[in-house]
């Protein structure tokens, strides 16, 4: 198999997302990859028992992508040799009424993985300067003071939003929660194919909705939005990672890989030492297990 360097997936610098590619080609067969994809989630599954006794830090998976992309079945696929308790998943759909009673960042905040745990946002904080960009009349349903219509929602608006997400990241961050930002950059073509299966496989209607065509015929309009939003708050503390998407078992592997290898780096992540008085009555306490009937 090819090996794809995570750094050069992402984002230190201003990108472009035209000009990255939405397929790469790993050079082995949907077998390997697959093989792949099961050595690196074993390995994420035992680093997060250490990670869980360690209890420490926390880890934040942001997903994000276009309809179609391939976020559930990644989640199901990354994680699923993970201990159940050990990751928590949210997908966060349109606002409930309640949610609209707080801020926009209230129901992330309150979703937030515990120490020693993951949690994964299917769509993320990131909704609210991406679908409330494209479509700016879902921003009067938030109620804010000194927005009566959308002619009060300028630039600067956008700008101080990016910045307090920037500000949530970096306070979580701070506090020892792990983040890291992914963007399934799927092709235009790919996804008018994957609708397309929808609709021909009678076993995957249910997953159709007309309103994906109305999306789609805004996809430049999401890109731009993708585009800034994806410059304006890759940090060090939180970085984003471009993934090519147009083969659902590639974006798996490297995803995978991009997690794995940025744990790593955490190298005080260790096992709690076991209690010396513990340590010094093992033999005692297995003779005690070994008589017993």
């Amino acid at each position: 198999m090819k090996n794809i360097s995570i750094d050069n997936l992402r984002v230190g610098r201003t990108i472009s997302l035209k000009e990255i590619p939405t397929a790469i080609d790993l050079e082995s067969s949907e077998k390997k990859k697959e093989k792949e994809l099961n050595k690196l989630r074993e390995k994420l599954s035992e680093h997060q028992d250490i990670m869980y006794a360690h209890n420490k830090y926390a880890v934040l998976i942001c997903l994000q992508g276009m309809d179609t992309a391939g976020k559930d079945s990644l989640i199901r696929e990354v994680f699923k040799e993970f201990n159940p308790r050990g990751v928590v998943v949210h997908s966060f759909k349109t606002p409930s009424t309640l949610e609209l009673q707080h801020d926009y960042l209230w129901r992330h905040v309150v979703a937030l993985p515990q120490r020693g745990k993951y949690g994964v946002f299917n769509r993320t904080h990131y909704e609210n300067v991406l679908v409330t960009r494209v479509h700016p009349e879902y921003i009067l349903g938030e109620n804010i003071p000194g927005i009566n219509s959308t002619d009060d929602i300028t630039d600067e608006f956008w700008e101080k939003r990016f910045e307090q997400i920037n500000n949530f990241e970096k306070q979580i961050s701070d506090n020892g929660t792990i983040i890291l930002k992914f963007y399934l950059h799927l092709g235009k073509e790919e996804q008018r194919q994957r609708l397309l299966r929808r609709l021909n496989k009678a076993k995957h209607n249910w997953k159709f909705s007309p309103g994906d065509l109305k999306e789609r015929e805004r996809w430049d309009d999401y890109q731009k939005c993708y585009e800034e939003a994806i410059n304006k708050t890759s940090k060090p503390h939180a970085p984003w990672f471009i993934i090519p998407s147009d083969n659902k078992e590639t974006a798996r592997v490297l995803v995978a890989k991009a997690i794995l290898e940025q744990m790593e780096k955490l190298t005080d992540i260790q096992e709690p030492e076991l209690d010396a008085k513990v340590y010094q009555n093992i033999e005692m306490y297995k003779e005690i297990l070994s008589k017993e009937k």
